[in-house]
């Protein structure tokens, strides 16, 4: 899957009083996914910007003003063509902004409505955690009242992101900050180095200090 643009800082709905709101973010391969459906399973209510971004590709009005900045070849029949998009929109600065100022506004969007229908869940969800990847590059980390990356050993990394197509596993990184400086950033730092298990057990924990 094309990695979502750099979004641009905005916002936050206002927090809840009652459902911690957290970033979830780290490096390629470090296994943000598990964590995220970690949680899920602990009780939080999830949602990766990736997958609205996948969500919004898809879209008539998203895919049209694409189409019409790069051209055809950027089309596809379910939406666009994220890995050529992703190619347009790093080529240059202004293309990566063009795409941020399109998409980012409807992401933020999205996820205002989502975090309004939880306050109106009960029992609420144990937390409200937002998977962001590019969650300290983008400035976006005051929007939270709390921030968890998920680290892994280099090695590992590189075997998960290679497994999934990750063939520019290097380029990608470039873009991203080191996972020594998003650990060094967050709030919580998750080692994700064992089994399943030992991921949840870890992940609970951060839960439990957040008074989730």
């Amino acid at each position: 899957m094309a990695q979502a643009p750099e979004p641009r800082p905005r916002s936050a709905p206002a927090p809840s009083a009652t459902i911690p709101f957290v970033g979830l973010t780290g490096g390629i391969g470090a296994g943000k996914s598990e964590a995220l459906a970690a949680l899920e399973r602990l009780g939080a209510a999830t949602l990766s910007t990736d997958a609205v971004v996948h969500e919004l590709y898809a879209s008539p009005e998203v895919r049209d003003a694409v189409v019409e900045r790069w051209g055809p070849e950027v089309g596809a029949d379910d939406g666009v063509d994220r890995a050529a998009v992703a190619r347009a929109a790093f080529a240059s600065p202004a293309d990566r902004a063009w795409l941020g100022g399109l998409l980012w506004p409807r992401v933020g969007a999205r996820i205002g409505d989502w975090r309004e229908e939880l306050g109106r869940r009960r029992p609420p969800p144990r937390a409200a955690v937002v998977e962001v990847p590019l969650l300290f590059e983008a400035g976006m980390e005051g929007a939270f009242d709390a921030t968890v990356a998920v680290v892994a050993d280099e090695a590992v990394r590189r075997e998960r992101a290679g497994a999934r197509g990750h063939a520019a596993l290097d380029e990608r990184g470039a873009r991203q900050l080191s996972q020594e400086e998003k650990a060094r950033r967050a709030d919580h730092v998750v080692v994700n180095d064992g089994s399943l298990r030992d991921l949840e057990l870890k992940l609970s924990a951060i839960l439990a200090k957040l008074g989730a």
